[in-house]
């Protein structure tokens, strides 16, 4: 059964990190910019290191152009 986890993103930041806010909702900052896909790439790499999961298995739900998303971990 998937996982879906809530995500608050922060873009342009100086470090790359994630932080647990909540049961299952997240906080991250990405050092790139919200353009072409890079910030939702950046991301996804990002939540697959923090948690062990490989990057093919995690997609955006929902939130593709939104701060706010939400994401599927299979």
């Amino acid at each position: 059964m998937p996982r879906i986890i809530k995500v608050f993103v922060h873009t342009k930041a100086h470090d790359e990190k994630i932080e647990e806010t909540g049961l299952d909702e997240y906080e991250a900052w990405i050092t790139s910019p919200p353009t072409d896909g890079e910030a939702n790439a950046d991301l996804i790499a990002l939540i697959s290191y923090q948690l062990g999961v490989p990057i093919s298995s995690i997609h955006i739900k929902s939130g593709q152009k939104s701060r706010h998303k939400l994401i599927e971990i299979d």
